[in-house]
Order: C-alpha cells, then structure tokens, then sequence
C-alpha cells in the first residue's frame, strides 16, 4: 500500500528504525537519514536498531551511536520502519518488533522484496535505499537537513560502489549533485568510507583471496571462509565485505562469490557477477539482491553450499560457460 509519512508518522510517540543484518553504508545510511528527518520534521527521537555489529568505517555517521544492538522484545512500538531490508527475515530477532507493531512501512529498492508491511516505498529502479529516500524526501517537500544529507550521500556512494556499479544512472548523480550542494564533502566521506581499513582487514582479505579457486576457465571464483579463518584475524563479520568484488574485478571472472561459515551447517553467501542474474541463484536458497549482487543463506556446511552453489551456477547458465 502507497503511504503518506506525513500522515502515518504525526501523532506517533514510539517509532523503531530498523536495519538489516551485516549492515552496510545503504542500510546505516538510510536509517540515520531517516532517523534525522523524523527529529527535525516531527521532533520525535526514534529508537534504532541494529542486529549486527557497526562496522567501523561507518561509525562516523551522524547519530549512529544511538543505535542499539537489543532491544526488549515485549516492546510494542506504534511505527516500526524497515531500511534497505529485501526480507523481513533479516532483521533476525528483530522481527518480533516489526510484527508486533502498530504500524509498519517497508522502504527499499531491491527488486526481490515481496512487498511486506501495512505500507511500502519501494524502487527497484532506485540505485539504493539512500536514493529511494532522496526521491520521497524532494517529491514530498522535506527539507534535508546537512546531516541526513551526509548520511544519502553514503548510502548511494556504498551501494554504488562510489558509482562504478550499474545501478547508478543520472538520476543517481543528480540526487548527489544536490546533496554536495547541502554541504557534503564528498572526499571526505570517499576517506572515512574506503580509505579506514585496520591491518587486521586488510591481511584477512588478502589471505581469502589469496585462497581463492577457479572454475571453468576461470570464469567462476570463488573463496571459502571458516570461523577458524575469521578467529586467526580476530576478524569482524564485516570482513568479508568486498571480497567477492576483488575477485569478480579479475579479468576472466564472470561469477564470484564467498561461502562465510556461520555455524557448522549453516554458510552466508555473497555472490557478484558481471553478467549473469545471480539474484536468480540466491533466490533458490530463499536469499536475493541485485542482478549482479546479491546473498542468500545455506543451511549445510561450507563444502556442501560450494557443490550447491556450483550446481545451480552451471545448470542456470550452461550456456554461458
């Protein structure tokens, strides 16, 4: 159902805004955004909430220390809004919270949502949530303040992967042009977002890639990643993240991915392409994303998830290897 912030969000006391799992810039970013809005438009303070820990490059993001890691889940919120979340399912324990509220609105731009929530905003065609968010703030006449501008611009600028990834268009840089013009400084932003790495990254990403194994002529790669691997490095579940770009930049590379353990049968996928509809691939484990990004969950071990993953990959796309 099309919704009216201005009209759902007057007169509520407890609003929830919440994030998905392993967050990134988009998620955090559009959450703080809309975290800044909400005070300045409304004067209300929303709680947020995130089920991961931040990574640390993200940390400087207006506000974000607000964020809390738990919260009680006999907690009936009368809005509780959803961030850049494709499945409600990646909120974890969070989802109590969003179905135990009054009200809920799901805002995204991931062409697998299935539309859940009392209301939704969603554009597939938008680049990231931070866009999606831009476009209804302007249509709607909000005026962005400099730190929820701070935080779009991130949210775009990670999703985008600093805007070399296909889902930026002109739209995308127009939003952007707009945002600078509010007082963004985008090299600054580009340093805290890219250029923050600890030595401890950077030597566990090096090892997994590293690792990596190729397949058929090399157009598939891929690395595995155990919690032994990630206890060596004492490395954050934020490591991982970019691993699967690295090694889709390989020149023969059409299909990358990264199988994290999680627990002993259960492995968290992060896959890109250049080419090829890996939403379709993540979609069969109940996961989604982007055309050429996107992550799914396998309940079985790290091994088993590589046959599976390989299986899928090649009977999809027979014809493209």
């Amino acid at each position: 159902m099309e919704c009216n912030l201005d009209d759902i969000i007057k007169g509520k006391k407890k609003i929830l805004l919440l994030s998905h799992v392993n967050p990134d810039g988009d998620t955090l970013g559009s959450m703080c955004a809309m975290y800044s809005m909400i005070l300045n438009r409304f004067k209300i303070k929303a709680d947020m909430s995130v089920v991961s820990n931040i990574p640390f490059n993200y940390k400087f993001l207006p506000n974000i220390e607000l964020a809390q890691r738990y919260y009680d889940p006999s907690l009936v919120y009368d809005l509780v809004i959803a961030l850049d979340v494709a499945s409600i399912e990646r909120v974890r324990d969070a989802q109590i919270l969003f179905e135990k509220a009054k009200c809920t609105i799901n805002i995204d731009h991931h062409k697998t949502n299935p539309k859940y929530g009392d209301y939704q905003i969603i554009e597939p065609d938008a680049s990231s949530c931070g866009e999606v968010l831009y476009n209804y703030f302007v249509k709607n006449n909000w005026e962005i303040t400099k730190e929820a501008a701070i935080c779009l611009y991130v949210a775009i600028m990670t999703d985008t992967g600093n805007f070399r990834f296909e889902n930026t268009s002109a739209a995308t840089f127009r939003a952007v042009a707009d945002l600078v013009e509010k007082g963004v400084v985008p090299n600054v932003l580009y340093k805290n977002c890219y250029e923050t790495k600890t030595k401890n990254l950077v030597m566990f990403q090096n090892f997994c890639v590293n690792k990596a194994i190729f397949s058929e002529d090399s157009k598939i790669v891929y690395t595995t990643v155990y919690k032994k691997d990630l206890e060596k490095f004492s490395a954050g579940d934020d490591y991982t993240d970019g691993i699967a770009e690295t090694l889709r930049a390989i020149e023969s590379t059409e299909v990358s991915f990264v199988v994290k353990e999680v627990e002993p049968k259960v492995t968290k996928v992060s896959m890109r392409s250049k080419k090829l509809d890996v939403a379709k691939i993540c979609e069969t484990f109940g996961g989604g994303g982007h055309t050429f990004a996107a992550g799914c969950t396998i309940k079985a071990s790290v091994e088993e998830s590589v046959k599976k993953l390989m299986k899928e990959i090649n009977s999809e796309y027979k014809n493209s290897f």
